[in-house]
């Protein structure tokens, strides 16, 4: 795992009291994953602009959050102003913990 602080955190005001607020400054590689699929090599070097790629995934279904490699939740795509975002709908609970 790499992650890089972006700044120094300091302990002053509520996260102060928190045992792990050293670490809220801390960044982490995230990804969106909208599908998967397979294409054959051949497909794979005929790829040119405006090609489709089929995925397994259904329109409207989820999209992936990952972080780090782990799905940390689930969401939809939406627009915020001129920007595109996910709205998290789904937060799994990881395998042996409980709520």
């Amino acid at each position: 795992m790499s992650s890089s602080q972006t700044s120094s955190s300091s302990s002053s005001g509520e996260d102060g009291d928190h045992p792990f607020a050293e670490f809220n400054d801390i960044t982490c590689p995230m990804s969106v994953i909208l599908g998967d699929g397979s294409i054959t090599v051949r497909a794979c070097l005929a790829l040119q602009r405006h090609s489709v790629v089929p995925l397994q995934q259904s329109a409207g279904e989820d999209l992936y959050v990952m972080v780090n490699d782990v799905i940390v939740a689930r969401g939809e795509v939406v627009l915020v102003e001129d920007s595109t975002a996910i709205r998290i709908t789904d937060i799994p609970t990881p395998p042996g913990a409980e709520r």
